[in-house]
């Protein structure tokens, strides 16, 4: 991190209390994908009891980047306290480390929880149909898919239907055996 970041941390002293600091760090990470709207501005301003708005992005750039690390590089709880220079005060280190730490683990849990995942197999079955085209009837392979979507946005069940004709199945089938095989030597 840059030194010119770090600068801004003393800012957090001018804080009532332990309290507001933690309340600067929660609504950070519940805003990590929105931002900050106006009135999270508005209330952070004046827990720091700012005179200058140009001093509170700095500092809100800062906090965001330790949060990150902590929850994102799988930094150990006993190694937060190694991610500030010597140059940070001694009583915003503790704290922060403090606060850091009692978050972390919860933080790294709502993350994973959030992650898109993708739909799982559930079941598939085919059949063969005739595709009727211009000049002759061709067969195909109908297959049907039921998938199972666990993530957060959309839960549930999804089923899926496509036709093959020989030619596009046995692509298919090369390309997945050579998937197979990929996967095997990993």
């Amino acid at each position: 991190m840059e030194q010119t970041l770090w600068d801004h941390l003393p800012l957090l002293v001018r804080s009532n209390s332990k309290e507001s600091v933690e309340y600067i760090l929660q609504t950070l990470w519940r805003t990590r994908k929105t931002g900050l709207d106006a009135a999270d501005r508005h209330v952070i301003h004046d827990v720091l009891q700012l005179q200058n708005d140009s001093d509170l992005d700095p500092l809100l750039v800062c906090l965001r980047t330790l949060i990150r690390r902590c929850v994102y590089e799988n930094i150990g709880k006993d190694e937060i306290q190694k991610l500030f220079p010597n140059e940070v005060l001694p009583e915003i280190q503790r704290l922060l480390t403090l606060l850091l730490q009692k978050f972390q683990r919860e933080w790294r849990e709502e993350e994973i929880r959030d992650q898109v995942g993708f739909p799982r197999l559930k079941a598939m079955t085919w059949d063969m149909a005739n595709q009727e085209s211009t000049e002759a009837m061709n067969p195909v392979a109908v297959i049907n898919l039921k998938l199972q979507n666990d993530s957060k946005p959309q839960p549930g069940k999804l089923e899926v239907k496509f036709q093959l004709a020989k030619d596009t199945l046995e692509t298919m089938v090369k390309s997945m055996y050579t998937i197979r095989d990929q996967l095997a030597n990993v």
